[in-house]
């Protein structure tokens, strides 16, 4: 699923250049799997647009409804499976803590369900989580950190205990693992877990590193790899860990730091999507991601624009698994 940015909207100075961003990763998607497109609108134009582009029309929906902003990881249902069912979590969005309007992208999930986008049932659960803001293994830990989860902008009536309980109840996972450190300069959702460690399996973790003692991030990010070393998986054992280089630093017009790095990667039917930055580090990520998903074909998508409003590929996309096996 992704929500298509908005001419007038917070990207509108580098509308031209995050639109491309868009136009590559619906193409890269739409080689493995179906696309889920909402626009707020002119639908059948953007439709007519992604298929010149190349996405298969036969792999398409696009939806016309209103919108704040672009990170459908956010506010896109969160789905699990229940005995063989899907069911469409729809979490309340509250602009990261307020920071930002949010009343449209929190209605859309349940606006999609009234235009019949959903076969699944769709559950309004009365609790603020963002997709961003969890990592899941798919067998029962779930990766998250202290500043964002236990912000008081989210649930302040929840401490960390009841936090842990709900996420336990409506996901169906069985522990929470919990990060007091780790973040990247100019991130506003405060400290989102898929900007900083990613699982790649149930024994691997991807994190984004930095090995430079000059910069800013090194001793926050150092003292979140010794978080993860910490760590140990359901029967005990340590995780791999995989450092991810960081990005040389990119500034925006103003210049403020932007968030670059490369733990925001997408798993998809077949491949692995990577922001790129045209940064020497590129080649490293791509190499290190590869290891980690030796039967995908990992892909490299130019994100420089998209991180100017503090995002990159994860953050903008949201996966509608199919049903499988899986309890």
């Amino acid at each position: 699923m992704l929500t298509w940015p908005r001419r007038e909207g917070d990207f509108a100075n580098l509308f031209d250049a995050v639109e491309r961003n868009f136009f590559d990763i619906a193409v890269a998607i739409a080689r493995f799997e179906n696309l889920h497109v909402n626009v707020a609108e002119n639908s059948a134009d953007l439709r007519r647009r992604l298929i010149e582009a190349g996405v298969p029309a036969d792999r398409l929906r696009v939806y016309e409804l209103p919108n704040d902003d672009v990170w459908a990881r956010d506010h896109g249902p969160i789905t699990v499976i229940r005995n063989g069912r899907l069911h469409h979590l729809d979490f309340r969005f509250n602009g990261w803590g307020g920071k930002f309007a949010a009343e449209r992208d929190d209605a859309l999930t349940r606006r999609l369900a009234e235009l019949g986008a959903w076969a699944a049932p769709v559950e309004s659960i009365d609790f603020v989580l963002e997709g961003g803001g969890i990592e899941v293994d798919g067998a029962g830990s779930l990766l998250t950190t202290e500043r964002c989860l236990l912000a008081p902008t989210r649930n302040p009536k929840l401490d960390r205990a009841g936090i842990e309980a709900a996420l336990k109840r409506s996901l169906g996972v069985e522990r929470v693992l919990w990060l007091r450190h780790g973040d990247l300069l100019g991130d506003d959702t405060d400290g989102h877990i898929d900007t900083i460690a990613r699982f790649c399996d149930q024994r691997t973790i991807a994190y984004q590193s930095c090995d430079d003692a000059s910069d800013p991030h090194h001793a926050e990010l150092a003292a979140m790899a010794a978080e993860l070393a910490a760590l140990r998986t359901r029967d005990g054992a340590p995780y791999r860990l995989v450092p991810l280089p960081l990005p040389q630093v990119i500034h925006d017009e103003d210049g403020h730091r932007l968030p670059a790095g490369y733990a925001n990667f997408l798993i998809i039917n077949g491949a692995v999507l990577v922001p790129v930055y045209r940064d020497p580090g590129d080649a490293v990520a791509l190499d290190r991601l590869a290891a980690c998903f030796p039967h995908r074909e990992i892909i490299g998508i130019d994100c420089r624009a998209l991180i100017h409003q503090y995002g990159s590929l994860h953050c903008v996309t949201m996966q509608i698994p199919q049903v499988t096996d899986a309890p």
